[in-house]
């Protein structure tokens, strides 16, 4: 929880990570094998060739989890990377929709605090220009999804929270750091979160600075077939790049569902969201004065970051009564189903299934294990504590305990 509008930015003696000796022994080592690692960046680039160089502050941003803002480090950022799986010609392809709009700058608490410096300053621009999406619709092969689905032991447990992406940070200490503007390189189950999470802006986060990280995952329904995940990805976004300061837009959490075959084979629907029922869901963090040990927080509003199927998967190829066949991957993407499947119009039968507030939840104590104990809203807290003669403890956070907009 933030103080006064700003967040304490990581220590630097250990990279921002919280307690990680093991970074502090790997620099050490480095430094003995090389030479002093502070040497300008023109000396290092001379020294060690352009690849050694770019594999070296690779190394730096992995193991250490910093980067310095000076000048002499800026060769260091690399530029965003792409990142995409192809399409199995014999596999089902899904095509998803982009809905997006933009932040609403009057529900920061900045424009009522500062009004002036709300309307001069410049280092809100990168969150005044973020108007639309990277792409509007996208494809995707039925078998990227595979990610999403359980270990063998979730299909039995329904509400049983399983990880996508594992936490690696403590809830209290953990702690990357903010120095940063492009993210890791991503790979396994990460590549989907990355691909999704890109289509809204192209530097996606998804293993975020502050625990609880990660993404996790239940299944709500079930049948010999099909399988309804309910997921919760907590993920931010860098909207600046060098040499402007770091500015990080964190969404209260993405959550959605995703109904696939057991092997992957088929997507009969997909969604995610940032919840809107709130009137903060998101956060906002930037550095506006060099050497301040100090971020500007703040927090408000964006209405609408949803991602949804157009139609359930099909043939990436689609064969003719004439013997040829038409390309999926090759034709111009529409909100159109290119075919339609018998199966997809009929009602599927679950064997055995939850509500979706019942999977929902589970994501929620995972995540937040705190919430094993209830929490009420200010008016159901003193009916409660009036049938059961107990006292009320009340708590008024700026933002909400159990997402990440606080």
């Amino acid at each position: 929880m933030a103080s006064k509008g700003t967040r304490k930015r990581p220590d630097k003696t250990n990279g921002g990570s919280g307690d990680r000796p093991s970074g502090k022994k790997k620099r050490s080592k480095l430094r003995s094998c090389c030479f002093w690692v502070c040497a300008p960046a023109a000396v290092l680039l001379a020294a060690l060739g352009v690849g050694m160089y770019l594999d070296y502050r690779r190394w730096e941003r992995r193991e250490v989890g910093m980067m310095s803002l000076s000048p002499d480090t800026v060769l260091a950022n690399e530029t965003s990377y792409p990142v995409d799986e192809e399409i199995d010609p014999a596999g089902e392809m899904i095509v998803l929709k982009t809905h997006f709009e933009p932040f609403v700058l009057a529900s920061m608490a900045k424009l009522v605090l500062d009004p002036v410096g709300f309307f001069t300053t410049r280092d809100l621009d990168s969150l005044r220009s973020w108007r639309e999406p990277v792409r509007e619709l996208s494809s995707f092969g039925a078998s990227h999804f595979a990610p999403f689905l359980p270990p063998p032991a979730g299909y039995s447990v329904l509400g049983a929270a399983y990880e996508i992406i594992p936490v690696n940070l403590k809830l209290a200490t953990g702690l990357l750091s903010s120095d940063r503007y492009f993210p890791p390189k991503v790979s396994n189950k990460e590549v989907i979160l990355h691909r999704l999470l890109g289509l809204f802006h192209p530097r996606p986060f998804v293993c975020i600075r502050f625990a609880p990280q990660g993404a996790v995952a239940t299944v709500r329904a079930e049948n010999e077939r099909w399988v309804d995940v309910v997921f919760r990805i907590h993920a931010e976004f860098q909207l600046n790049e060098s040499p402007q300061y770091p500015f990080w837009f964190m969404p209260a959490q993405f959550t959605g569902n995703i109904v696939l075959t057991r092997d992957a084979s088929r997507v009969r629907h997909f969604h995610l969201y940032v919840p809107t029922n709130r009137p903060i869901n998101a956060v906002l963090e930037w550095l506006d004065t060099p050497g301040n040990e100090s971020h500007e927080v703040d927090a408000g509003y964006i209405p609408r970051m949803e991602l949804t199927s157009v139609a359930p998967s099909s043939p990436v190829l689609i064969h003719q009564e004439d013997g040829s066949y038409m390309d999926q991957r090759q034709a111009q993407l529409t909100e159109e189903p290119k075919i339609f499947l018998e199966e997809d119009y009929a009602d599927i039968q679950w064997n055995s299934e939850i509500s979706m507030e019942e999977a929902m939840r589970s994501l929620e104590l995972k995540m937040y294990p705190f919430k094993t104990v209830p929490y009420y809203n200010f008016t159901e807290a003193f009916s409660r504590a009036e049938s059961e003669n107990k006292l009320v403890h009340s708590i008024l956070l700026w933002g909400a305990l159990d997402d990440q907009s606080c």
